[in-house]
């Protein structure tokens, strides 16, 4: 069984739980994905599927090998092309390469750890970049946005490794976890998920099954609170 999808972001949305309370929902273009490579342990050590993205690609916009290897299997052109882990489950049927992967294998309320590529923001200042306060906005000061002083003179003479300063912001890889799934459109392979994702509208995202998503807790979610008195003399059988 394929753990994950590829998408592209929509936007935000908003939605409304059964309560009333307004939930804030990013919508995600998850699929349809066709499995173009099978990764095996026997053969490369670990499980997965390579999954690629269906949309319209011009064949030139890909290598000559990876166009190759696609029109072997007569599968579409795929940009977009990433691996995903497999899960070995009771009746399920083994990923094969061909094989379509759609929006409708994740269900409401199951979590999700989306893996995207922020929005990059040029240089920043150690402001911006590190959310630092900088000096006194008082008249006279000259250090309103000044970092002040990053290293010692005499020891040890040089600026250690890892100071926060000003440089590139974003455009790096950032994974969000435990993203839940508030409503599923199979037709058009639409999940709305709760909460924001990182990217502009239209990049690509990377969809797997949470790790370790947040266990219920006593008292949360519809489960009854326990009496800790009641719950002693129950014991001991009063």
């Amino acid at each position: 069984m394929v753990n994950g999808i590829l998408g592209k972001k929509i936007g935000m949305s908003e939605a409304y739980a059964p309560s009333g309370e307004r939930i804030p929902v990013t919508l995600v273009q998850a699929g349809p994905c066709v499995v173009t490579q099978r990764k095996t342990a026997a053969r490369d050590g670990y499980d997965a599927a390579q999954l690629g993205l269906i949309e319209f690609t011009k064949p030139s916009r890909l290598s000559k090998p990876e166009r190759a290897r696609l029109e072997k299997h007569n599968l579409p052109p795929c940009r977009f092309l990433r691996e995903v882990p497999v899960a070995a489950g009771e009746g399920e049927a083994e990923a094969k390469i061909g094989d379509q992967v759609l929006a409708e294998m994740f269900k409401v309320r199951d979590y999700l750890d989306v893996v995207g590529v922020s929005k990059g923001r040029g240089f920043a200042g150690f402001v911006k970049r590190h959310h630092f306060g900088g000096g006194a906005a008082t008249h006279g000061s000259m250090f309103h946005r000044a970092p002040g002083s990053i290293g010692a003179s005499a020891f040890p003479s040089r600026v250690l490794k890892g100071m926060r300063a000003a440089g590139h912001m974003g455009d790096a890889q950032v994974t969000v976890r435990n993203l839940q799934v508030v409503a599923v459109d199979p037709d058009d392979n639409i999940l709305a998920l709760r909460g924001a994702i990182p990217g502009p509208a239209g990049g690509y995202l990377v969809l797997r099954r949470a790790v370790q998503p947040p266990r219920a807790r006593r008292g949360f979610a519809g489960a009854t609170t326990v009496d800790p008195l009641k719950a002693s003399k129950k014991a001991r059988g009063k």
